[in-house]
């Protein structure tokens, strides 16, 4: 019997067995704790939430005019 817990069917996350990856998991459990802020916190937790990056491509070995992205997560 000490044996079956060591094979096939030992324990798995549940969000792994849900097919989802920790960091989806993840992002859904910090939206659902941002939703269930009240003012202020709420709107300070949104603003805290977006994302901001800069893309450069390169031509030559040299970097070209960077792009700035503001990305939102999807609701």
């Amino acid at each position: 019997m000490a044996s079956a817990a060591a094979g096939s069917s030992a324990a798995v996350p549940f969000w792994r067995a849900a097919g989802m990856t920790y960091i989806t998991y993840s992002n859904i459990c910090a939206s659902l704790v941002r939703s269930c802020l009240k003012e202020p916190h709420k709107s300070e937790a949104v603003n805290r939430e977006n994302v901001h990056f800069v893309i450069s491509k390169w031509a030559n070995g040299k970097p070209e005019k960077p792009t700035i992205r503001s990305d939102s997560p999807e609701e």
